[in-house]
């Protein structure tokens, strides 16, 4: 296996960018259209070394890195040059779905048409959802949401887009993206050197952590390369890289989406992130028939979190995770107003708050936040541990799905261990035990009569 790590060597281009401006320019208007032309769509000159095609006589490569590393960037340009070069290639161009295998990987901000001179544009036939280049080659896109459409199809080469990102419901004996991934590999038998990438940012999915253990195997199919979003801060706002740092940049998110960490599953957690990443829905509009807010409260103010977590309950009987707002370090009467507002956010039906740490203080303190809110003290008559054991069996069932991306929260929930030890950040699992009293309460013990509240 060829593994490559990099921290952002600047290409040849950028070493340019950073020359005597004038004798630079001067370079620049001596030389000739064709050869400018030639330049400005020079991947060798301008694409960083770690977006270049690895050595080796490897089967398959995989770019696993930060967001905003340039991952798009580097299939697009591994395609055209390939499309350029061989005219008997046949290219298979897989996504999560037929609409970003078209808006990102061909006509994308970094897709193939984007990193295409005029001269060279392929044409796009979308009623046989291909791109036919004038050397005789051919891209087909597919999406890895219909694995039977790789089935059948002969390419040479193949570009699988976010493979993270994809359904990974287990399907029989393995995920949807794995039997696209698996049908796509046993169509790879055009050409004298069959070759796939796979671009993605690292998250725990079966396919994703499948790709990584076959760094055991030592015979050379596979090479790897890793980067953070860093490496390519000079061609990304300011303020994005300034804000995702603020934000995510100390916590274990942070280390997957910024730093291209694949972070693995502690063993024995009640979660894995795996788990998690199956149960991921999309964010959008839906009719609840209840909504609680849950709190626990922290025992003091320094540094503690007060967990505070929304959820909701379909007409189906599963739930959504809506709304981590949980606040560190809080005073009662700030992380009292902030239940409040996501209270009144949500149009929630109940408030439901752990009164282990002194309940009439605990109400008495919601209630000054806003006199108004329906508050229901519960009491904690078992470890955080066992209680939350009957939520991650909802999880397991396919009951409960995360409706956006919490990752303080998810990072607790798995480090909250079978058997009552936790070992996630922190001290204790706050934000992990408000979802758990939020959904106790939606799906495990009380009945109330629903109503309906869209959102």
């Amino acid at each position: 296996m060829i593994r490559r790590i990099y921290d952002g060597t600047p290409s040849i281009g950028e070493r340019l960018a950073g020359a005597d401006p004038a004798a630079l320019q001067k370079y620049l208007d001596e030389m000739p259209d064709d050869e400018l032309r030639g330049l400005y769509f020079s991947w060798a000159t301008w694409g960083r070394k770690e977006q270049q095609v690895p050595p080796g006589n490897w089967r398959i490569w995989m770019i696993m890195a930060g967001r905003g590393f340039g991952k798009t960037r580097s299939g697009a340009e591994w395609v055209r040059d390939i499309a350029v070069r061989d005219g008997n290639a046949r290219i298979a161009l897989v996504a999560a779905n037929m609409h970003e295998a078209r808006s990102v990987m061909v006509e994308g901000a970094a897709g193939i048409a984007a990193v295409t001179p005029e001269a060279e544009q392929p044409i796009y036939e979308p009623s046989l959802r291909r791109l036919r280049w004038a050397s005789g080659a051919r891209a087909t896109l597919y999406s890895a949401a219909d694995p039977d459409s790789l089935r059948g199809g002969e390419h040479s080469h193949g570009w699988c887009d976010e493979i993270g990102k994809r359904d990974h419901a287990p399907t029989g004996v393995s995920t949807r993206a794995e039997a696209a991934w698996d049908n796509l590999q046993m169509g790879l038998r055009a050409g004298t050197r069959p070759q796939v990438l796979a671009t993605t940012t690292p998250r725990p999915v079966p396919l994703v952590q499948r790709l990584v253990d076959m760094d055991d195997d030592g015979d050379g199919t596979l090479a790897i390369t890793r980067g953070t979003t860093y490496a390519n801060a000079t061609h990304l706002a300011g303020a994005f890289v300034g804000m995702m740092t603020a934000q995510y940049g100390a916590g274990q998110l942070g280390r997957q989406e910024l730093h291209g960490e694949l972070l693995r599953d502690v063993e024995g957690a009640l979660w894995s992130r795996s788990l998690i990443e199956r149960c991921r829905a999309e964010p959008e509009s839906r009719e609840y028939m209840r909504i609680i807010i849950a709190v626990d409260p922290p025992a003091s103010s320094r540094g503690d979190a007060c967990g505070i977590i929304a959820a909701g309950l379909l007409a189906d009987g599963n739930a959504h995770v809506l709304a981590d707002a949980s606040v560190d370090g809080a005073s009662p009467h700030v992380w009292a107003a902030a239940v409040a507002k996501t209270y009144t956010a949500w149009k929630a039906d109940r408030v439901v708050a752990e009164a282990n740490q002194g309940g009439d203080m605990v109400r008495s303190v919601l209630q000054a936040a806003d006199m108004n809110l329906p508050v229901r003290l519960v009491h904690a008559r078992r470890g955080k541990s066992a209680r939350a054991e009957p939520v991650a069996a909802l999880y397991e069932a396919g009951r409960v799905f995360h409706a956006g991306h919490f990752g303080k929260l998810e990072d607790e929930m798995c480090g909250l261990m079978a058997g009552g030890n936790y070992m996630g950040p922190g001290r204790s699992p706050d934000r992990a035990d408000a979802l758990v009293w939020a959904l106790t309460e939606l799906m495990l013990e009380r009945r109330v009569e629903p109503r309906v509240w869209a959102g």
